[in-house]
């Protein structure tokens, strides 16, 4: 991994191969069970602490506040000052991956354990610099009460980076869980695993091996399944879209496998059936290593697929250097593909014949065979041998911004929009933007490592970078300044009349910039500063003379009016914040299906963007 706190030297290209093949975070087609949340049956024996509500909101200045709205949708736990309990599900899971969203109360601690005995920590870690395991998103740590002081807890793992967001705003996080296994005497042979959590965007945990429970363990004997436990005694917290899916299945297995290698040998067709194998024979796994031809080859299996549960299967096959294709019951399971290639195949349980073909063409790449399946109530699962290339691998180029660090690029948002003149302005604090200067805006704002800047620089490059944190997206991009002949007109989706015209930034003695720019016959700066603690940005926009009708554009979406110049924008998402308008009065409307924030601006403006 490359790492540059400045603008980094073109690298040569470089190829790596992987023994293994990479199965977590990918997205499976399978069955999940959404968690019904219009009442708590799904629950066992809950207390009286946890209700289930249409809405909630929390304060983002007072520790613990979590108001709600009556209706259901959303679980939420109030926990009172005696008497909470935690929450239990009525079923016990196994190998499971859990997605949901949550939200803090400003100060609130919380916890998902996984099989009621290893714990994912909730806490509200805003502003948090260097977390912890004890903060959000951590594993939480075991005990020892019999060690000396200061050294009873053990083993915990801090996230990689703090992805959290504000009290209030909604957070999204999906966690991937492989329980212990253990033999048929009841003796543990591997442990418990965290695969993967991904928090608001982030990767934070990665096949993290879990030797025993973690301290608050409703138990300390492991076993093969338990319930999914949230924690009820310490914090308000509310959750929706829990989706649980369990991975319960035996995998299918190969058996009667056949291979004969060819020279020259080519997939189109079935001229490959005339030829005469360079070798053949019988072998317990699918692999490439068959044979000593390294390229202009062909392997050709043959088996047997048993299914022990009927439903849809997605296989996927990776053949780097070359072609391949999968047939089960004389059918297409994944057609013919260069490199990689993905199907489905609707299976009933038993044995069907399959044929895979490998045609490898490419001298440069190492030869190597990947084959995956995942199905109802199973996981992705390797049938082929180790030898699985990660098809042409790039070692990713990193910009940290360890001082106030400007870089430009082409920045790409949610639906194919390409910023080509942005502005990427990274803080050490860990809070970024990019500036988008055709638009005098800030379209995306993130949290944690700056930048990904792979795409620009790696072999030829398109220009763009890509955000290394957990990114917040401010809507599609318009100019910040319109002139409006009243409240309610449209607001033009581009610059074109206004007289706009950019003028780059300035530096000041930190290396922060300040925007500038021309637009309705007055000059325009617009300066930006991280807030304490990274929780946001401080806005200042300042007109050089005042022009009649000119309006601000602050937020487009769903907007919630909370109060004393708050607003929490598209389902809790950010907040917006007016800090000093100048005596001007915040608009809401409606407009073109959605809504928008905007405000008349004479002189200054300054807001702040809070997530």
């Amino acid at each position: 991994m490359h790492c540059f706190n400045q603008s980094p030297k073109l690298f040569g290209r470089k190829k790596f191969w992987i023994a293994c093949v990479c199965l977590l975070g990918c997205q499976q087609l399978r069955a999940q069970n959404t968690v019904p949340l219009n009442d708590l049956s799904f629950f066992d024996n809950p207390s009286s602490n946890w209700k289930v509500a249409a809405g909630a909101q929390a304060d983002i200045a007072q520790d613990e506040v979590l108001t709600l709205k009556d209706g259901s949708g959303i679980l939420v736990n109030l926990p009172g000052k005696k008497g909470a309990k935690d929450l239990f599900t009525k079923s016990a899971y196994g190998d499971a991956d859990l997605e949901l969203d949550y939200m803090m109360a400003k100060g609130s601690n919380s916890g998902i354990y996984l099989q009621g005995r290893y714990e994912i920590q909730l806490l509200d870690s805003w502003g948090t610099v260097n977390p912890k395991s004890g903060d959000n998103g951590g594993i939480y740590e075991r005990w020892d009460g019999s060690k000396p002081e200061g050294q009873q807890g053990y083993d915990g793992h801090a996230p990689r980076q703090n992805a959290s967001r504000a009290p209030g705003l909604w957070q999204h996080m999906k966690i991937s869980f492989q329980a212990p296994r253990f033999d048929v005497s009841g003796q543990k042979i591997s442990n418990a695993k965290v695969l993967y959590v991904w928090l608001n965007g982030v990767l934070i945990q990665d096949n993290v091996e879990l030797a025993g429970p973690t301290r608050g363990a409703f138990d300390n004997k492991e076993a093969t399944t338990g319930p999914l436990r949230l924690q009820g005694d310490h914090g308000p917290v509310a959750f929706r879209n829990i989706r649980i899916t369990s991975f319960d299945k035996p995998h299918p297995t190969l058996s009667n496998l056949k291979y004969g290698v060819y020279k020259d040998g080519v997939i189109e067709g079935d001229s490959y059936k005339k030829l005469k194998p360079e070798s053949e024979g019988t072998s317990p796994v699918l692999s490439s290593n068959q044979g000593k031809l390294t390229n202009n080859f062909l392997i050709r299996y043959t088996g047997s697929i048993q299914i022990k549960e009927a439903g849809e299967y997605v296989f996927k096959l990776n053949v780097p250097g070359g072609k391949g294709k999968l047939r089960i019951d004389g059918v297409d399971a994944v057609m013919l593909a260069e490199n990689r290639g993905e199907g489905k195949a609707q299976l009933q349980p038993g044995d069907h014949p399959f044929e895979l073909l490998y045609s490898k063409t490419v001298d440069w790449v190492r030869p190597a065979l990947g084959l995956t399946a995942s199905g109802p109530g199973i996981r992705e699962y390797l049938l082929s041998d180790a030898n699985v290339s990660n098809n042409d691998p790039v070692d990713p180029i990193l910009i940290n911004a360890t001082s106030n660090t400007v870089l430009r690029s082409f920045s790409d948002l949610p639906g194919g929009i390409r910023v080509t003149h942005g502005v990427n302005v990274g803080s050490p604090e860990l809070l970024h933007y990019t500036y988008d200067l055709d638009k005098g805006m800030i379209v995306e704002i993130w949290r944690g490592g700056f930048l990904d800047a792979t795409p620009m620089w790696h072999d030829r490059g398109d220009g763009s970078s890509r955000p290394a944190g957990s990114v917040q997206y401010l809507g599609k991009p318009v100019p910040a300044i319109e002139k409006l002949s009243d409240a309610n007109a449209a607001w033009a989706l581009d610059t074109a009349g206004t007289g706009y015209r950019p003028k780059g930034y300035v530096l000041n003695a930190d290396d922060v910039p300040a925007f500038k720019y021309n637009i309705y016959g007055t000059s325009v700066n617009d300066a930006s500063s991280v807030m304490d603690k990274g929780q946001g940005i401080h806005r200042e926009v300042t007109l050089a003379n005042a022009v009649d009708g000119l309006f601000y554009h602050l937020a487009s979406g769903n907007i919630e009016t909370l109060g004393n110049g708050l607003y929490v924008i598209d389902d809790k998402s950010y907040y917006i914040r007016i800090d000093d308008a100048a005596g001007a009065k915040p608009i809401v409307r409606d407009a073109g299906g959605k809504q928008e924030l905007i405000i008349p601006i004479q002189k200054k403006l300054t807001y702040s963007i809070i997530f």
